[in-house]
């Protein structure tokens, strides 16, 4: 059985590592750098970075900060925000990332899904899916840091990102994000189970006891946390401990 993976996130806003509740309300959690070299040290499995801002404030993403930390961490690095061309993957891609997460981009021009996986292969391009509950008990899609509503369905462009060529998904619920109440459980299995390709649960973990919940009940092969991690109220190692005693196969450093 392939190990699950602990995934800390990075959400950088102006060069500094944020956090927030449900997309706002954000507050300052450090430098991207020295975070990117803790987590690796602390035995993380990846390190997802991402550029909050970039698409709604329409600019390019900070490559001089994309390129100090993968300089630093010896993990597989995630690269996101404002990521729009073929180009652009490439060039993060170029710049020290291992992966490419594409999000508003991939719902405008879904063909980039494609393309950039013909071009660089599947494993390093990811699609983020950032969902909010509707009255219906469903989920639509958001867009630009959450900022934009859209009337797709997040189940159904899941779906859809896997036949265009994506790799993976990261699925973060809006509704659960920085409440540390636990991942959208419903959400995070329905997506898990219709899809072949792996699935990161983000949004709303707060203790270890959720993150086991995301791997088990919610069916996802990694699980990404930032609150927990950045003010240190949980360490990766402790995670990863508990979690393997509970018979979750996971990677020890």
């Amino acid at each position: 059985m392939l190990a699950k993976r602990i995934i800390p996130c990075l959400d950088v806003d102006r060069g500094r590592v944020v956090k927030g509740v449900n997309f706002v309300n954000l507050i300052d959690a450090g430098d991207p750098v020295e975070n990117g070299k803790f987590y690796d040290e602390e035995g993380a499995d990846e390190l997802v970075f991402l550029d909050i801002t970039a698409s709604s404030d329409k600019r390019n993403i900070i490559l001089d900060m994309v390129k100090k930390v993968a300089e630093t961490v010896h993990i597989p690095f995630t690269v996101g925000g404002g990521i729009r061309t073929l180009d652009d993957v490439r060039t993060i891609l170029e710049n020290g990332a291992d992966k490419v997460s594409i999000n508003t981009a991939a719902v405008k021009n879904p063909a980039i899904i494609t393309e950039s996986s013909k071009r660089f292969g599947s494993q390093c391009i990811l699609v983020a899916i950032d969902a909010k509950r509707n009255s219906t008990g469903n989920w639509n899609v958001y867009l630009n840091g959450g900022r934009t509503k859209t009337d797709i369905d997040a189940v159904e462009w899941a779906k859809r990102t896997e036949e265009l060529g994506a790799g993976e998904i990261l699925l973060t619920s809006m509704d659960r994000d920085g409440t540390k109440c636990g991942y959208d459980i419903e959400l995070t299995k329905k997506i898990s189970e219709s899809l072949t390709i792996p699935v990161i649960a983000s949004g709303g973990a707060g203790t270890i006891e959720h993150l086991y919940e995301g791997l088990t009940e919610g069916k996802a092969d990694a699980v990404l946390a930032a609150s927990i991690f950045h003010f240190r109220e949980i360490s990766i190692r402790e995670v990863k401990e508990k979690l393997k005693n509970r018979g979750i196969p996971v990677r020890i450093v």
